[in-house]
C-alpha cells in the first residue's frame, strides 16, 4: 500500500470510484487550493483503494484542531488496515501542524467505522446529536 497526499484534480478524478459521486472539477480544485484542507489517497498495486480528507479549524479560545471530514475504502480493499493507516496519516499530520486534537462524526450504529477509529487511536466521547442545514434546494 502507498499513501500519497492529493495535490491535483487529476489524482482525484483517477480515484473517482472512491467518492460518493464523481469529483466536480471546480469543487476538487477549490478543496485542494484551500488552506487547511487535506486529502490523502491510498493505492494498492497502483489502484485507488481509499482516501481520507480533513479540514483544519482554528478558534480564538481553543486553538487548532483537525476535523476528519471523510474516510472511504473500496469494498475490495476493506479489512486490510487501509482505513487505519489513512486515519493515522491524517492524525500524524494534525499533530505535526500543532493541532490539539482531531475529531470525526460517526453514526453510533456504524460498527466498522467505530472500530476503525478506535484502532487508529481515537476514543469515543459521549453521544451527541448532529444538527444539519440543507441548502441544496437553493439555486447555485
Amino acid at each position: 500500500m502507498r499513501i500519497v497526499r492529493a495535490t491535483s484534480t487529476a489524482q482525484l478524478h483517477a480515484a473517482a470510484v472512491l467518492f460518493d459521486a464523481p469529483p466536480r472539477e471546480e469543487w476538487a480544485a477549490d478543496f485542494l487550493a484551500a488552506p487547511g484542507h487535506h486529502l490523502y489517497l491510498a493505492h494498492v498495486d497502483g489502484e485507488p483503494a481509499g482516501f481520507v480528507s480533513g479540514v483544519e479549524t482554528v478558534h480564538p479560545d481553543k486553538g487548532r484542531e483537525m476535523f476528519l471530514y471523510e474516510l472511504a475504502v473500496a469494498e475490495a480493499y476493506r479489512r486490510r488496515g487501509i482505513a487505519r493507516a489513512l486515519v493515522r496519516t491524517l492524525a500524524d499530520l494534525a499533530a505535526g501542524l500543532g493541532c490539539y486534537g482531531m475529531w470525526v462524526g460517526v453514526d453510533l450504529d456504524n460498527d466498522a467505522a467505530l472500530a476503525t477509529y478506535r484502532s487508529a487511536g481515537g476514543a469515543q466521547e459521549d453521544a451527541c446529536r448532529v444538527i444539519a442545514w440543507d441548502f441544496t434546494h437553493l439555486a447555485r
